[in-house]
Order: C-alpha cells, then structure tokens, then sequence
C-alpha cells in the first residue's frame, strides 16, 4: 500500500514528504492510520544522526490513530480501535516483569535500530528499503506498523485522539517522571529545570502530587508565565543576575528543594540542579546530552556528606496500559490540560513545525497527516 510519510534523507537537513510503500503486516504487526503525531526532540537527534537510525529513514515516535488492519496473532486491538502508540519492549525480560518496560533489556535494539527484529523493514522507496520501526512505529506518516505491546486502547470516545500521541513519549516522560519515579509525596518541594513539553508536564504531575513548592526554570518568558497558570508556585529565569541558579533557587527555599527535575540535557543545567537539592535529595534526569561524551561532575564529599542521590529516567517510568489511561483520564478533569500546550501543523509542514517549535513559539507541535 501507499502511503505519504516524512522522509529524513540527510543529519541537519528538511524531512521531505515522499510517497512510500507499506508492508501488509505481518503476523505479530498491526496496521495503525495515523492522526495525530507528536513532534519530539529524539526524533530530531535521530535525524542529526546522535541516535544512529540509518538514513534515510521514516522516524516519528508520538503517534495516535485508528487500528485499520491485525495480524493472525494479535489479540489485544481490533480494526477500529482507538490507539496511542508508544515505545516497545519484549514483554519477557526481568524488567518487563517488573512492569519497568522502558528498561527492557532490548530496548534500543528494539527501539532505535531503524529495523524489525530481524533487520528487515516494513517500508520502501522507489523499491529500496527506508529505516523504520522507530519505537515500534515510525509514525511521521500517514499510516504506522507497529506492534500491540506498543499500543494502549484509547476507550474515552470524546477524548480528542489527535492530540493524544505525545502521550506516548514527553508527555508520560515528564509527568512519569514526577509521578512514578520520583514518586514525589505530598508536601514536598521540586525544582523543574525546562519548561518544554517534558517540562511542562512536569510541572503538571507536580501539582498532581500535591507539592508545596513547584519551581520552574525557564528562559523564555511565555513559558514562564504558563507554568505559572499550571500551578507552579515560582519561576526563575536563568538569564537574570548573575545566572546562579541554584543560588536563585535557594533564595526560594533556603535549605533546597527535595527534588530536582532536569529536561535539558545540558551539564551545566544538571550541575545546578544537582547544587540547589536539600540534604538526601534526588536529582532526576532526563534530557538527552548534545554529546556522546558529556559527563556530570560531582563532588564525592558533598554528595556522600549530603546523601545527594542521582536517578536516571527513561520515559517516565511508565508501564503504558496503565499509566497513559490515567493520564487520559486526568486530562478528561481538568488536571492534565495538555491541550494548552499543543500546537497543530499539518505533516506536511513538519519543517516549519520544527522551526516554530525551537523558536519556543509554543510548547508542543502536533502533526496531523
């Protein structure tokens, strides 16, 4: 079948939006008509070439849709279903077992290899192969092979599936990540440091917890200002004095906050969020660094002396069926308003999506095939 996706031929280089075959699925595989798909920064780093997918390749990792098509061996989704597609796991390995599918031992195999399982790949152009599978989905088109360990049934009909996507990734990411990583009680204080969609659902899973204090740290002033709007009961613009963050943080909350939250992936970013926790604090990252290479300095006195503890996060900690349903659910009253953070483009124009989107015009771009 044809279909229309966006192609990335090129690292640093405009998607092209080409026509390309898809496979029938195969046994184990499901057929998903796109709707909506989110517009993520690993997508990008992928393009750029930091995650190694070979080009070109279809990539596209936020995806909600409408199940057209099941293979002989499927069970849990049926044509017509509703859908958002997330990542894929194995279903069998020791942390699949713990409902911790995001540290699956074949995690980037499955994940970021740009290929099924067996090397081979369900798209083509002009009768050569295209990397896909990316996150099981390969979703910047208008249909996506995926698989059903990837998919969780969306079963609220007035629930807009279009917007839904990023679910699947920096929305379960952020909020995840406060929620059910660093499990942050009642009561407690947070530091969030980015206020991109990651960030921003952060800041929403905070509120969700009911934390005393929700700091956010963010250059740009409109995200500011709609942290503020979400609950966040301080903001802090690194641009300001003498750009000591920690120091600006502590002005705050003398004694630092509980819990630091970092989305940037920038060193020095995490070295202030690792400077402004309390005693016994938790830093948890989860930005992607710009380099292979780049490392966090700590000073083993300080963090022994202080009981300062790091934790790495990979997609919030999310199980899928369970976690994504919640957050639908929390949307649908009110407290998960994902809807103030998205912008729509058509795939299309998933270029000036991507300028806009770093312009920081809005938070979240959504494309819709």
């Amino acid at each position: 079948m044809q279909i229309q996706a966006a192609v990335a031929f090129e690292a640093h280089s405009p998607f092209v939006l080409r026509s390309v075959t898809i496979e029938t699925p195969r046994d184990d595989e499901v057929l998903v008509r796109v709707v909506g798909v989110g517009l993520c920064h690993t997508d990008l780093v992928a393009r750029d070439q930091f995650i190694p997918v070979p080009l070109p390749a279809v990539l596209g990792h936020e995806g909600s849709g409408v199940v057209e098509l099941v293979g002989s061996a499927v069970t849990k989704v049926k044509p017509g279903d509703r859908v958002v597609m997330s990542f894929s796991s194995c279903g069998r390995c020791a942390r699949c077992q713990e409902h911790l599918p995001s540290y699956c031992g074949q995690f980037r195999g499955l994940n970021l290899s740009g290929a099924r399982p067996d090397g081979s790949s369900g798209l083509s152009l002009e009768g050569r192969a295209v990397s896909a599978n990316f996150f099981g989905q390969s979703s910047f088109a208008s249909h996506a092979l995926t698989y059903e360990r990837n998919l969780v049934r969306i079963d609220d009909a007035d629930a807009p599936l279009e917007l839904l996507g990023p679910l699947g990734c920096g929305f379960q990411t952020g909020a995840g990540g406060v929620m059910r990583a660093l499990a942050c009680p009642p009561g407690s204080t947070i530091a969030i440091f980015g206020g991109g969609p990651v960030g921003m659902s952060a800041v929403m899973g905070a509120v969700i917890q009911a934390c005393a204090s929700i700091i956010l740290v963010e250059p740009i002033a409109a995200r500011r200002d709609l942290a503020l709007e979400l609950g966040a009961t301080h903001v802090v613009d690194p641009g300001d004095g003498d750009g000591d963050v920690a120091a600006a943080i502590r002005a705050i909350l003398p004694g630092g906050v509980d819990f630091a939250f970092e989305t940037s992936g920038r060193v020095a970013v995490a070295e202030a969020a690792l400077a402004a926790l309390s005693g016994h604090g938790l830093l948890g990252l989860v930005g992607v660094p710009a380099r292979r290479e780049d490392s966090l300095s700590v000073n083993l006195t300080a963090a022994v002396s202080a009981g300062l503890r790091i934790h790495g996060i990979v997609e919030g900690d999310s199980d899928l069926d369970g976690f994504i349903p919640q957050l639908v659910a929390l949307r649908k009253a009110g407290r998960f308003p994902i809807d103030r953070l998205i912008k729509t483009f058509p795939l299309a124009q998933i270029n000036e999506a991507v300028a806009a989107q770093a312009r920081g015009d809005f938070v979240k771009a959504v494309l819709l095939p």
